[in-house]
């Protein structure tokens, strides 16, 4: 698959995506993420989604350090099992943006076949360490998150 891609899936509870993803992060299952079922446990879901906002952030020229946001939601609705040795990768997306905070897509999909394994929704909030209070996102940041995604947020 490519970037830029309005992933699509031939099952038809997946919800289509709204917006073409631009990031896409391959990532490696190991023997340990495999639960007594043979799958991939649902838990090593997340921490691949975790690893790709890392990348995606990276990427867009945000040093993940310097974000200053947190997660204040994150759900995750399961499609399709995934086994081991399964090429698998994140694709990443923001959806949107507010003033204080923005909204995620991410999808893990067979780099291989297409298939949606999962899509999970994650909101993340602008946060003050110092403070420990909430603020307001860097402009400048949504500015580059803008221009990476190629549309108004």
């Amino acid at each position: 698959m490519q970037e830029g891609t309005l992933l699509q899936s031939d099952n038809p509870k997946v919800p289509e995506a709204q917006f073409p993803f631009h990031h896409v992060l391959p990532v490696q299952m190991r023997f340990t993420d495999i639960d007594m079922l043979g799958h991939l446990n649902n838990n090593v879901y997340l921490s691949f989604m975790d690893l790709a906002k890392v990348n995606y952030f990276s990427t867009v020229g945000m040093d993940w350090r310097s974000l200053k946001a947190v997660v204040v939601h994150i759900g995750c609705d399961f499609y399709s099992p995934s086994y081991f040795n399964e090429s698998l990768e994140v694709w990443t997306q923001v959806t949107s943006v507010s003033t204080h905070s923005f909204k995620m897509e991410q999808r893990i999909v067979n780099g291989v076949t297409g298939q949606t394994k999962c899509v999970g929704h994650t909101v993340m909030a602008g946060f003050d360490p110092a403070t420990a209070k909430g603020q307001a996102l860097d402009r400048e940041w949504v500015k580059a998150v803008e221009q990476y995604e190629q549309r108004k947020l």
